[in-house]
């Protein structure tokens, strides 16, 4: 086990021409990984918070760490030979302002850290004041640099 989890270790911090075969491999990856994380984050917890569905303090814990799970996994993928490729509301800006992309990804993963801590106490009020600002980290980026 000990073994798996360092070789996950060094993985995650190559290069992502070094992880994925082809540019579009990487943005499947991506693309994959930001569905998973949008699911739980809005789909999931956005519905107990909106009171669309009951609270169950067990599954918002659960969609918050998902969502911060996934939530490390995209950016190695944000490579210059991605660029345009195939279906993407990635606009072109982000590899010409990657610090930039980067410090708003930095932004949107600390206050996911804190939704998960808020989900953690059960209380519902707490979760929907944590989601709200993880909401607004989330809309920043993509205002900025997606076509959605």
């Amino acid at each position: 086990m000990k073994c798996a989890l360092i070789a996950l270790a060094v993985l995650a911090a190559l290069p992502a021409h070094a992880q994925f075969r082809k540019p579009e491999d990487a943005v499947k990856y991506r693309q994959s990984v930001m569905y998973v994380m949008g699911t739980s984050f809005y789909t999931r917890l956005g519905a107990m918070v909106k009171d669309r569905t009951p609270f169950d303090a067990k599954v918002a814990q659960e969609h918050a760490d998902v969502v911060v799970a996934m939530s490390k996994l995209p950016w190695i993928t944000f490579t210059p030979d991605t660029n345009g490729m195939g279906r993407t509301d990635a606009k072109p800006v982000i590899w010409q302002e990657l610090p930039k992309f980067r410090d708003l990804a930095d932004k949107m993963q600390a206050e996911v850290l804190k939704l998960q801590a808020a989900a953690r106490t059960g209380d519902l009020e707490a979760v929907k004041g944590a989601w709200r600002a993880a909401d607004k980290a989330c809309v920043a980026c993509h205002d900025a640099y997606t076509n959605q």
